[in-house]
């Protein structure tokens, strides 16, 4: 029985059809070594941020519905011409969307998640010779909606697929060489990574490393889906292999260092220190699909009885966050909500963290060193976030970059810019 890889291709790989072209090749090299494939790619380029302006350019208000019907027909163009660039090679070739397949999503627009894949038209497909290339980012519900999976979908998307048909390994295909200590646009002689865990790549996901998305780590993690990030312009560089921290010898305590300028801090102020206030507020920002990073509840001020809560969301989840807070407000009888936007989370993250004392402090003392201020700080057994001012990103990074020692002599090779997800 012949061994399936999933290959998965974004924007930026079949941005025009001579990189289309150049995608068919790739997926041939695969074929040619004598596995299965099953190709998923995302819309060519800019076509989403193209078809979001004309929707917003129509109504300043669309219906998630309709957004939905409208990004999903990016991915629909891309599987054909890619489909076609196969076939012109002489190769069997089918495309097909999610609906077709049987993509089964939750019930909710523009951020829902997989519940089901059908596998048999699949299956049979595979034994018929083809080459099978699958739209990205989208799904359809029981009922037949049509839905989108959220930023970083096609990675979702992938693994899902691979997970599903029980897949040798998914292979990412972007526009940098692999996954770095950091970014290397921040810090020229960044380390490219051969080997990294589930875990370090899902807080490194989440601290801001642009390279897989959160939940496409822990599709592979739960479903224990080898990954492998690599560039589609050198396919003898095997990139970064993503599996078990079990199947890792750790050498260094700190893996990388990541920084997020998408998240804003909200405060709520006064809140009264009784119980139960802390899960108003909460419920009621995951009811509108709010997602919440660091948290700090201050000590309670004895004479009001009240204290602050602080906490950090995705820049675009602003404008529903604020609609909610302003009716918590009322109900919760606190003082304010102060918003900060002038932030950015510097973390570092490594498997070898655990139980080595020391690591804290020496971040710590490093951004004192550098004049960095300390807003809020978070920490997992394998992370340490510390939220700081914008402005001091890029210093950070680097100094923590040096004192962790992370980099390499040779400078990042990296081509082009950081790929969309």
């Amino acid at each position: 029985m012949k061994k399936i890889i999933v290959q998965k291709f974004g924007g930026t790989s079949v941005a025009d059809t001579d990189k289309i072209k150049n995608v068919a090749k790739t997926v041939i090299r695969e074929k040619n070594n004598g596995n299965d494939v099953v190709v998923v790619v995302s819309a060519m380029g800019h076509t989403t941020d193209h078809l979001v302006k004309m929707a917003h350019d129509i109504n300043p208000n669309p219906s998630s519905r309709e957004m939905d019907m409208l990004l999903s027909t990016g991915e629909c163009v891309s599987i054909a011409l890619l489909t076609m660039a196969i076939q012109a090679q002489g190769y069997k070739a089918v495309s097909f969307n999610a609906s077709q397949i049987g993509i089964l999503t939750e019930n909710i627009h523009s951020k829902a998640r997989i519940v089901d894949i059908k596998t048999e038209k699949l299956k049979k497909n595979l034994e018929a010779g083809n080459i099978i290339v699958v739209a990205g980012f989208q799904g359809v519900t029981e009922d037949g909606e049509i839905t989108t999976l959220g930023r970083g979908g096609s990675d979702t998307s992938a693994v899902a697929l691979a997970a599903a048909l029980n897949a040798e390994r998914c292979d990412i295909y972007t526009d940098v060489e692999g996954v770095y200590t950091t970014d290397p646009r921040v810090v020229p002689n960044a380390s490219r990574l051969d080997i990294v865990s589930y875990e370090e790549m899902l807080e490194l996901a989440h601290a801001g490393a642009n390279v897989l998305h959160p939940r496409s780590v822990e599709t592979a993690k739960q479903y224990s889906v080898p990954l492998r990030v690599r560039s589609s312009f050198n396919l003898d560089n095997m990139g970064t292999l993503i599996i078990g921290v079990d199947e890792m010898e750790i050498n260094k305590p700190v893996t990388g260092v990541a920084a997020d300028s998408s998240q804003v801090r909200i405060v709520v102020c006064e809140v009264p220190d009784t119980p139960g206030e802390a899960a108003t507020l909460f419920s009621s920002l995951a009811k509108e699909n709010v997602s919440v990073d660091m948290i700090i509840q201050s000590y309670a001020r004895k004479a009001s009885q009240t204290n602050d809560i602080a906490f950090t969301i995705n820049k675009e989840d602003l404008p529903k966050a604020l609609d909610v807070l302003e009716d918590v407000k009322v109900r919760l009888n606190a003082a304010d909500v102060k918003i900060d936007e002038n932030i950015s989370k510097v973390s570092i993250i490594g498997a070898g963290m655990i139980d080595r004392p020391g690591i804290a402090s020496t971040m710590f003392q490093t951004l004192a060193d550098s004049n960095i201020n300390i807003k809020m700080i978070s920490t997992s057994e394998i992370k340490i976030s510390c939220l700081i001012n914008k402005e001091d990103a890029s210093k950070a990074v680097k100094k923590l970059h040096e004192v962790f020692s992370l980099g390499c002599d040779e400078i990042a090779d990296v081509k082009g810019t950081l790929p969309d997800v």
